[in-house]
């Protein structure tokens, strides 16, 4: 669930670890940028992450509690799973944002309403702004750049997230994404010996690629970006 802001994280957000890495996704935005997903490294970039999650700007996450070692940790867990994935995304070399995405069936939230084939889950934790503040529709442009990633890239048929239903700021957000506002639902607590989640009262929101991406149909091969060539 985004934290909203739309500002730029700036240079001083880090170096580039992760610029060996191979991207799973690469995108040039004109007028915003090389917006890069890469597979996260528990360890490399437990320092960025750490610093995002532990913020209370990111409360709704659930980790700020955590060290340091317990984030490195939990995703260290992650990147064991087969239906759960947790991507770094950079914006011209630096952090932008923390992508998680997760098959509807293998999670919690599979239980809560009825899942399609094609449903790719999606949980984005976004950097704080940087020195030059909120800039206007910076969100946006990186949002549609996943989007991207996550609907034609990985031809998939729907996005669908889960906030807080306390966080109004991101459900806001996606609703002026183009995502269609689902039902309150109650997601289960889930107590395991490498996982703990608590109940929570989320509002589900679905992203159809017919919406995004009008033109491109679901194993057609295209590519091609949202019909206005503009970040979404």
């Amino acid at each position: 669930m985004p934290e909203q802001s739309d500002g730029d994280p700036g240079p001083g957000s880090g170096s580039d670890p992760g610029s060996c890495r191979k991207p799973v996704h690469e995108q040039v935005v004109e007028g915003f940028g090389t917006v890069r997903v890469l597979p996260l490294d528990p360890y490399a970039d437990a320092g960025t992450v750490h610093r995002w999650v532990s913020a209370e700007r990111a409360v709704f996450w659930g980790m700020t509690d955590l060290t340091r070692q317990q984030v490195t940790e939990t995703y260290e867990h992650l990147t064991g799973l087969d239906t759960h994935h947790a991507f770094l995304v950079r914006k011209d070399g630096v952090p932008a944002a923390l992508l998680q995405t997760y098959e509807p069936p293998a999670d919690r939230v599979g239980e809560c309403y009825d899942v399609r084939p094609g449903d790719i889950g999606v949980h984005l934790l976004l950097a704080p702004p940087g020195p030059d503040g909120h800039r206007p529709g910076w969100t946006s442009a990186l949002l549609g750049a996943l989007f991207s990633y996550l609907l034609p890239g990985l031809d998939r048929d729907r996005v669908v997230v889960d906030p807080d239903v306390r966080n109004v700021r991101a459900i806001d957000r996606f609703l002026r994404q183009g995502f269609e506002r689902g039902p309150v639902v109650v997601l289960p607590e889930v107590d395991l010996p490498d996982v703990y989640l608590p109940e929570k009262r989320a509002q589900l929101a679905f992203l159809p690629r017919s919406v995004a991406f009008p033109r491109t149909s679901r194993g057609s091969g295209t590519r091609a970006g949202p019909v206005s060539g503009r970040p979404y």
